[in-house]
């Protein structure tokens, strides 16, 4: 018997691109490429292998695939198919992690190779976005001249952040982050999250099912998050002095600075919410900050306010593309309101 939990079912939220993505096998219209934008633990990496699954699912009805109970279906699960393979990208200086030339060249040689047992080759590139240039020029003549039945699928936060000529050989799936109360169900009735707990988890995940499903099973990215706050309430609280010795040890921690910037933009944006009046408590991420936040509503001005989401918001988009890393935190400290004295 099969789980109700096997095939496209196992994606939860994200209907449109399931459908979309269906219907062009059902149709015979799929494309060489496909790049999948989104915010981290969105669902992208899970729409890729459950597209790769139902692609070279063995099952006879095209209705029904992906089964996820086939061998093929079983493989691609586990990133054991010989014939899909999912790329990552390797560390490198000062913790980042990039997509190297010498991977996408062992990657072309690799998919040029007739396929060991499945109907497509299939190559899921995670966070393509962290490409350096070579590597992407060089991936760039297998988007150009793909070879026979192999299929591309990109992942990456953001489109804007690849190149030109990159994007437009793919058909672009742009996945949003989930409603609050979608997150909340699917975690009390997939993973029996206690309803308290499953309420603050959706919460504070910011429409990132992955990151809620995360924090249920290890309390890490609770602690990371946590972390984040103190380091934002510290830099609040200091003065310029302080703020620049605080740049200077956030920008050592390159690795873990955009998650930082990430929880710190859903701070500014839950103050934004607040400043306007009369918005519903359930719009907020941070909601165990509520306390905090409508203390300092009365501190700052909506335009101050404002002006420090956008900032941070700015910030992060420097960090994506490579910008001087102290010189952007140092920027950012400087521009939220000094504390009052």
């Amino acid at each position: 018997m099969k789980d109700e939990l096997y095939g496209w079912q196992q994606m939860i939220g994200h209907e449109w691109a399931v459908e979309m993505l269906s219907a062009a096998i059902r149709h015979e219209r799929v494309g060489h490429a496909y790049l999948i934008t989104g915010p981290a633990q969105v669902g992208k990496t899970t729409l890729a292998r459950l597209f790769a699954q139902a692609l070279n699912c063995t099952e006879t009805s095209l209705e029904q695939r992906p089964c996820g109970v086939c061998r093929s279906c079983g493989l691609i699960a586990k990133d054991h198919h010989p014939d899909v393979r999912l790329v990552l990208g390797e560390a490198s200086g000062r913790g980042r992690v990039t997509l190297k030339i010498d991977q996408m060249r062992e990657l072309q040689q690799s998919l040029s190779l007739t396929a060991t047992e499945a109907r497509y080759k299939i190559a899921i590139i995670k966070q393509f976005d962290q490409a350096t240039i070579g590597a992407a020029n060089a991936f760039l003549k297998t988007l150009e001249e793909p070879p026979r039945n192999v299929i591309l699928i990109l992942t990456a936060a953001d489109s804007d952040t690849l190149l030109p000529t990159i994007r437009s050989r793919c058909r672009t799936i742009p996945l949003r982050p989930l409603p609050q109360p979608l997150i909340k169900t699917a975690l009390e009735n997939r993973w029996q999250v206690p309803p308290e707990q499953a309420e603050k988890l959706a919460h504070l995940a910011s429409g990132r099912l992955g990151w809620a499903v995360t924090a249920a099973a290890n309390p890490a990215p609770l602690n990371e998050r946590e972390t984040h706050i103190v380091a934002l309430h510290t830099a609040l609280q200091g003065n310029r002095a302080h703020r620049f010795i605080q740049a200077d040890k956030l920008a050592n921690d390159v690795e873990r600075l955009p998650d930082l910037l990430r929880t710190w933009l859903s701070w500014w944006r839950d103050l934004v919410l607040l400043s306007w009046g009369n918005q519903p408590l359930a719009q907020l991420t941070n909601i165990d900050e509520q306390v905090t936040l409508t203390r300092l509503l009365t501190h700052w001005t909506p335009e101050q306010i404002f002006s420090c989401l956008k900032q941070t918001h700015t910030a992060l988009w420097q960090l994506e593309r490579n910008a001087n890393t102290r010189l952007v935190v140092e920027n950012l400290l400087l521009i939220y309101p000094l504390p009052q004295s």
